[in-house]
Protein backbone atom coordinates (compact mmCIF):
# COMPACT_ATOMS: atom_id res chain seq x y z
CA UNK A 1 0.00 0.00 0.00
CA UNK A 2 2.90 2.56 0.72
CA UNK A 3 4.21 1.81 -2.86
CA UNK A 4 1.01 2.77 -3.91
CA UNK A 5 0.85 5.96 -2.56
CA UNK A 6 4.06 6.84 -3.29
CA UNK A 7 3.90 6.12 -7.00
CA UNK A 8 0.78 8.16 -6.82
CA UNK A 9 2.34 11.40 -4.53
CA UNK A 10 5.15 10.65 -7.49
CA UNK A 11 2.48 11.33 -9.79
CA UNK A 12 0.51 13.89 -8.67
CA UNK A 13 4.32 15.79 -7.98
CA UNK A 14 5.41 15.37 -11.82
CA UNK A 15 1.86 17.39 -13.05
CA UNK A 16 2.51 20.03 -10.62
CA UNK A 17 6.21 20.26 -11.63
CA UNK A 18 4.77 20.98 -15.08
CA UNK A 19 2.64 23.65 -13.56
CA UNK A 20 5.35 25.56 -12.13
CA UNK A 21 8.04 24.74 -14.61
CA UNK A 22 5.91 26.57 -17.24
CA UNK A 23 5.05 29.09 -15.05
CA UNK A 24 9.64 29.42 -14.41
CA UNK A 25 9.90 29.39 -18.60
CA UNK A 26 7.70 32.03 -18.90
CA UNK A 27 8.85 34.02 -16.86
CA UNK A 28 12.69 33.67 -18.00
CA UNK A 29 12.18 33.76 -21.58
CA UNK A 30 9.09 35.61 -22.30
CA UNK A 31 8.85 38.40 -19.34
CA UNK A 32 6.73 40.68 -21.26
CA UNK A 33 3.99 38.26 -21.31
CA UNK A 34 3.72 38.32 -17.93
CA UNK A 35 2.96 41.61 -17.62
CA UNK A 36 -0.54 41.29 -19.36
CA UNK A 37 -3.59 41.72 -17.99
CA UNK A 38 -6.40 39.21 -18.97
CA UNK A 39 -8.64 40.11 -16.23
CA UNK A 40 -9.93 42.88 -14.18
CA UNK A 41 -6.50 44.53 -14.16
CA UNK A 42 -4.59 42.00 -12.79
CA UNK A 43 -1.80 41.46 -14.34
CA UNK A 44 -0.90 37.08 -15.32
CA UNK A 45 2.09 36.69 -13.38
CA UNK A 46 -0.48 37.48 -10.36
CA UNK A 47 -3.60 35.03 -11.45
CA UNK A 48 -0.66 32.39 -12.55
CA UNK A 49 0.93 32.73 -8.78
CA UNK A 50 -2.86 32.36 -7.34
CA UNK A 51 -3.18 29.24 -10.00
CA UNK A 52 -0.16 27.12 -8.63
CA UNK A 53 -1.29 27.67 -5.09
CA UNK A 54 -4.77 26.20 -5.86
CA UNK A 55 -3.74 23.07 -8.13
CA UNK A 56 -1.25 22.84 -5.14
CA UNK A 57 -4.86 22.20 -2.88
CA UNK A 58 -6.46 20.35 -5.59
CA UNK A 59 -3.76 18.02 -5.90
CA UNK A 60 -3.68 17.60 -2.06
CA UNK A 61 -6.91 16.98 -1.81
CA UNK A 62 -6.75 14.07 -4.79
CA UNK A 63 -3.49 12.87 -3.05
CA UNK A 64 -5.95 12.59 0.19
CA UNK A 65 -8.84 10.66 -1.49
CA UNK A 66 -6.63 8.51 -3.84
CA UNK A 67 -4.80 7.15 -0.80
CA UNK A 68 -7.43 6.33 1.85
CA UNK A 69 -7.86 3.09 3.27
CA UNK A 70 -10.62 1.12 1.91
CA UNK A 71 -11.62 0.14 5.53
CA UNK A 72 -13.12 2.86 7.69
CA UNK A 73 -13.13 0.32 10.75
CA UNK A 74 -10.51 1.02 13.52
CA UNK A 75 -7.35 -1.28 13.51
CA UNK A 76 -6.49 -3.25 16.83
CA UNK A 77 -4.19 -0.47 17.80
CA UNK A 78 -7.27 2.10 17.06
CA UNK A 79 -9.67 0.17 18.82
CA UNK A 80 -10.88 2.33 22.52
CA UNK A 81 -9.54 0.51 25.30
Amino acid sequence: MEAHNARIGFILFAVYSLFYGSFVLLNAFTPDMMEIRPVAGINLAILYGFGLIIVALVLSLVYGMMCQTESSEPTDSEAPK
